[in-house]
């Protein structure tokens, strides 16, 4: 795969992340609106790969569209980009399959502990 393409194939990922976001808190997702509170960062740029600006989302997000899985490698990479009071979120797609997104297991069940409690 050319490079120009890769890179169209994750900017794409990104923003599916970046709408799912914004869906959270009713936003509509707009990366060229500069008052869009959620933003897809631009390929190659260091940082998180969707933030947000204003909302309470303790996330850094990192995306990654890739038919090789480097788990542990990513997850440094995303950790190395969660600010204090956040967690991470990897979120991976392949082709021809469904997104999926990892966390640490604590946050997971703090998350699921919390939907039980206010259900």
């Amino acid at each position: 795969m050319k490079p120009q393409s890769a890179k169209a194939k994750g900017r794409s990922f990104q923003y599916w992340v970046a709408e799912k976001v914004a869906w959270l808190f009713n936003l509509k997702f707009d990366n060229q609106d500069d008052n869009c509170p959620i933003r897809s960062r631009s390929m190659g740029a260091s940082g998180n790969d969707v933030w947000t600006v204003g909302l309470n989302f303790p996330y850094s997000i990192e995306c990654k569209n890739q038919e090789t899985v480097s788990l542990y490698k990513w997850i440094e990479q995303v950790k190395a980009n969660t600010k204090e009071g956040q967690h991470w979120l990897l979120f991976h797609k392949k082709n021809r399959s469904k997104p999926i997104v990892i966390l640490e297991a604590d946050v997971f069940f703090d998350l699921l502990k919390y939907v039980i409690d206010h259900s």
